[in-house]
């Protein structure tokens, strides 16, 4: 239970610092923090809560993390679906504090950090430049994750190799997406942005699952050759 309640916490703080950054400081008047302070705010939060609850629960904070190291052999059977609820509650949760924050000036939510493509893209990119960015994104995470969880890796460095990836992502992807590479951020911001926002979700639930299995295979490829 310990697990799952740190799960819960971690995404609660992902999703709050995360798209709380993008739907409060983003743009704010004069001093927004703009693309590169939500990417960091995203890093940032994966680093806090990597080397606060990670010990409890190995902080995926996603359930394309913990998908992908289960495909890598890195996670319980039993575990997984447990942690994927978890995450989506706490990412739900964190999303109806932040929907209380954003509006308590009268202000509307806009798009609420949602993630989208076409029209709904900041960047006006299709259906195809949108999936395969997460599709890639969420890859190339899931093997830095993999491979800074590695026993064989250096100790003491994978919540800021991690974290530093985040942010990393997030300078190459806002344009394109929004960035999610984590169905559990997506889904908490659609449920209160709606409409359009609801019926592109598929888009970030399947991509960033369709990257992380892949980065779960190649990564078993890796270790069944370095044995």
């Amino acid at each position: 239970m310990k697990k799952f309640v740190a799960e819960f916490i971690g995404t609660f703080w992902l999703v709050l610092g995360g798209c709380g950054s993008a739907v409060l400081a983003a743009t704010f008047p004069g001093v927004g923090i703009g693309l590169l302070g939500v990417a960091l705010a995203f890093g940032l939060t994966v680093l806090t809560i990597a080397y606060s609850l990670g010990h409890i629960s190995g902080a995926h904070l996603n359930p394309a993390v913990s998908i992908g190291l289960w495909i890598g052999g890195r996670m319980d059977t039993k575990d997984l679906l447990p942690y994927i609820i978890a995450q989506i509650a706490g990412a739900i949760a964190a999303a109806g504090v932040l929907y209380i924050i954003a509006t308590g000036n009268g202000s509307a939510i806009g798009n609420f950090a949602a993630n989208g493509y076409g029209e709904h893209s900041p960047g006006h990119y299709n259906l195809l430049s949108a999936f395969t960015s997460e599709v890639v994104m969420t890859f190339m995470f899931l093997i830095v994750i993999l491979g800074a969880t590695d026993e064989r890796a250096p100790k003491g460095f994978a919540g800021l190799a991690i974290g530093l990836m985040l942010t990393l992502i997030h300078l190459v992807s806002i344009p394109v997406t929004n960035t999610s590479v984590n169905p559990a951020r997506s889904i908490s911001q659609a449920l209160f942005a709606g409409g359009w926002a609801i019926e592109q979700l598929w888009l970030f639930i399947l991509a960033p699952i369709a990257g992380a299995i892949l980065a779960g295979v190649v990564y078993k490829f890796f270790k069944a050759a370095s044995n």
